[in-house]
């Protein structure tokens, strides 16, 4: 009933910075919760950043300082600033929306930091 559509991965340089995009679409109601997801091969996948409906903010020590979480509730979008980017950061990144008492997820999007 909601997909997740992502966009804005790529490559970039170290120390560049780079912003991922997440729309939401279908029967919406309000999306309480949406976070950013980073999997690497083999590897869990881990929580990079989430916001709820009023704005609150929670960040892995991982990326703290250096990413910024918003969202556009009016467009049902989220949206990742990555700044300062270092090579471990390349991962595919996922958004989740949690929405109607659901959980969803987008189809991930490549980001690859190169050195």
């Amino acid at each position: 009933q909601v997909q997740l559509v992502e966009s804005g991965g790529g490559l970039v340089q170290a120390g560049g910075s780079l912003r991922l995009s997440c729309a939401a679409s279908g029967n919406i109601r309000m999306i309480n919760v949406m976070s950013w997801y980073r999997q690497a091969p083999g590897k869990q996948r881990d929580l990079v950043a989430r916001i709820t409906v009023d704005i609150r903010t929670n960040y892995a020590d991982s990326v703290k300082g250096r990413f910024t979480i918003s969202r556009d509730n009016a467009k049902n979008t989220v949206y990742l600033q990555m700044n300062s980017l270092k090579p471990e950061d390349t991962d595919v990144y996922y958004c989740n929306a949690f929405e109607g008492g659901r959980v969803y997820w987008g189809q991930g999007t490549q980001v690859t930091v190169s050195s």
